[in-house]
């Protein structure tokens, strides 16, 4: 089950849309979808998770927490919308595309991909634009 919760003003428009999108595309990639809980918040919440959970005294758009369980993706995805806006301008990107992104980049860290060196960022760029074809 995909749930959505603000600790912000921001709220999605089209839920249910976003949530079976997200569905679609971890069924597709070969996984079941568990317990994912989605956290929208602002750079202030979100650093203080940084700090917190993984010792990171940075901003940062998404931190995710992994409660999957073999092929059945579970966890918490925490967006700093403050983040998505901003990033959103500095990529060129609308606001949608850039969430869109961060919101699949959560489930994909789920199933393994990773993104510190190059060839992997490489390669979850490759399956989000998978991913974001589908929407």
């Amino acid at each position: 089950m995909i749930q959505f919760n603000y600790e912000t003003d921001f709220k999605l428009e089209n839920e249910s849309e976003i949530a079976n999108w997200i569905v679609r595309c971890i069924v597709d990639l070969g996984y079941k979808v568990g317990e994912i809980n989605y956290v929208f918040c602002d750079d202030e919440y979100l650093h203080k998770l940084n700090v917190e959970y993984l010792n990171h005294d940075t901003f940062t758009d998404i931190i995710s927490f992994d409660y999957t369980l073999g092929k059945e993706l579970s966890g918490d995805i925490f967006i700093s919308i403050e983040r998505v806006k901003e990033n959103a301008t500095k990529y060129t990107q609308t606001l949608d595309n850039e969430l869109n992104r961060v919101i699949i980049h959560g489930v994909l860290h789920y199933m393994g991909y990773k993104d510190m060196s190059d060839l992997e960022k490489e390669q979850m760029r490759a399956k989000e634009d998978e991913c974001l074809s589908k929407i």
